[in-house]
């Protein structure tokens, strides 16, 4: 009697994989595993079904009339195997917070995040510098600057910043401001969810602190009323518009670094994921 207890999933997936490809080269590369693994594993599947499974010559890998019925079961029961387990999935939400506008990365890797999982995405938005993450409002969140203690994070991309002038200044018929003009201008601070503070400047160079701000909107009403420059990354410009501010390219700037953050320890299995796909992207 044939002994199925050492058949492993990952051996009926390769094979499958050695089928389509026919050849233990290409299979390999697909699968992203070394070749001798793969041949060792459909060796061992056949030992554990007393079955030759394909016919190996110098120039091609193709299935035997055995292998051929095992391909044609597979094909149809580990696609319905696949879908059982997505299924709990499919019920299921991760939470995406944030603190402010969400670059373009963001939400195209929600849709391949979608697509992975079957699970939904809420998003979710907090007005404070982990955007839900460490009051479990959130499971993961899409932050700028750097990673905060106790939590890992993926970069998604870097954004160029702008500097947000109230249009009653002199300074919004300038078509480009350099960085370091900033420093002799009084600045408006998101100390929350900003990006920008004087101690980006060197010391000794570093723009005067003019007023704080508690949220995105705070500070944009801020730099209308003439209070002082505000300097934001680049999606500001196209999303955030205020009749009384303009937007004013910045050179020599440093960049915003966008990147998904999760835990380091205990995270949902879900942001886990989602920051896998993040990585791979």
């Amino acid at each position: 009697m044939t002994d199925l207890s050492g058949v492993e999933l990952r051996q009926l997936r390769w094979f499958l994989a050695v089928v389509e490809e026919r050849s233990f080269t290409y299979a390999a590369a697909r699968l992203g595993i070394g070749q001798p693994a793969l041949t060792r594993a459909v060796q061992s599947l056949e030992t554990a079904l007393g079955a030759r499974l394909l016919e190996r010559t110098t120039r091609r890998v193709a299935p035997t009339p055995a292998g051929q019925r095992l391909h044609e079961e597979l094909t149809v029961t580990l696609a319905r195997l696949d879908d059982a387990l997505r299924a709990p999935g499919r019920d299921a939400l991760l939470r995406l917070g944030f603190a402010w506008l969400l670059p373009d990365r963001a939400a195209s890797l929600v849709e391949e995040f979608k697509r992975a999982t079957g699970a939904g995405v809420r998003l979710v938005r907090r007005d404070a510098a982990l955007a839900g993450l460490d009051t479990g409002g959130a499971d993961a969140a899409v932050l700028r600057g750097e990673v905060p203690a106790g939590m890992r994070g993926v970069v998604l991309c870097r954004e160029e910043r702008v500097a947000a002038v109230p249009r009653s200044s002199p300074l919004a018929r300038r078509r480009v401001l350099d960085w370091t003009e900033l420093a002799a201008l009084p600045l408006v601070v998101n100390t929350v969810s900003g990006t920008t503070a004087p101690d980006l400047w060197p010391e000794g160079a570093r723009p005067r602190m003019a007023c704080t701000a508690g949220n995105i909107d705070e500070w944009v009403e801020s730099v209308a009323a003439g209070h002082g420059v505000g300097v934001a990354p680049q999606p500001a410009a196209e999303r955030l518009k205020h009749p009384a501010v303009r937007y004013v390219r910045l050179k020599n700037a440093p960049a915003v670094t966008v990147r998904l953050v999760v835990p380091a320890r205990g995270a949902h299995p879900l942001a886990d994921r989602c920051a896998e796909l993040a990585g791979v992207s």
